[in-house]
């Protein structure tokens, strides 16, 4: 498949074995569809999201997506929010400054390794006394349920899966995690996006099917008290035009219904 930009028409052009498959405006939804599919890629190829930051710590997330679930966040205003995976810490810190901000909440951040350097930075922010940082597996029995004893009862939990990305990983993660969910709240399977990238610089040949997309899928057929459910936009004035969302977490909502 083949994406052409003619900006003299305003147009962009499906092209499937080097012929015209389909011609869309711009301003259409389908046009706009095919230029988040080329934009994304190109972003990955350019380590794009590797620019952003967050109060000082680098975030190594989608703006795109931070918005959206700052959104979620603000709606349900867990009192726990729980992310598998750390990295320099950014995106904690930014969940962190959402529950300062909303006057509720405390982020559990767990990762398999936290470098000495990043665990000081995080543990010296201003924004320390919002987070508990575990290190361990997040599979690792003792360690999830080290996670249980710090929610209490009738809490209102979110939880993220962002450290290892393997389909067998993240359906064990949402195995061992998703009971802690609250009805109402969420459990996002983030990175999906790997299922589009098996050619990609840094990509593997397997990620078409060994990723977090099918391993939420594989989780919600077996399990219904969950489904997914892509969040409702609360402000959109682009007249129906803009359905397609722009994301490197597609299909990662998995949201308690019972």
């Amino acid at each position: 498949m083949k994406i052409v930009f003619d900006f003299k028409t305003g147009e962009v052009v499906l092209m499937r074995n080097d012929v015209e498959n389909a011609r869309y405006s711009m301003a259409s939804a389908e046009g706009f569809e095919l230029a988040a599919k080329a934009w994304l890629r190109c972003g990955w190829d350019a380590k794009y999201v590797y620019t952003f930051t967050w109060f000082g710590r680098p975030i190594i997330q989608l703006p795109d997506d931070i918005l959206r679930i700052q959104e979620i966040i603000y709606s349900i205003k867990p009192d726990v929010i729980i992310e598998t995976g750390v990295a320099h810490g950014g995106s904690l810190i930014f969940y962190a400054s959402l529950c300062k901000a909303i006057g509720k909440g405390q982020v559990i951040g767990i990762d398999i390794e936290i470098r000495s350097h990043n665990k000081k930075a995080i543990e010296e922010h201003e924004l320390s006394s919002y987070i508990t940082l575990l290190e361990g597996s997040s599979v690792a029995p003792l360690l999830v349920e080290e996670v249980r004893q710090l929610v209490a009862k009738k809490e209102t939990v979110l939880i993220l899966l962002d450290s290892n990305h393997t389909r067998q990983h993240v359906l064990l993660e949402l195995e061992a995690y998703a009971p802690l969910v609250t009805k109402g709240s969420f459990i996002v399977v983030t990175d999906g996006i790997m299922k589009d990238l098996e050619n990609a610089p840094r990509s593997q040949l397997d990620w078409k099917e060994n990723n977090p997309y099918n391993a939420a899928r594989e989780f919600i057929a077996k399990n219904h008290d969950f489904i997914i459910k892509e969040p409702i936009w609360p402000f959109n004035e682009s007249n129906g035009l803009n359905k397609h969302v722009a994301t490197y977490w597609p299909g990662a909502w998995l949201m308690r219904i019972k």
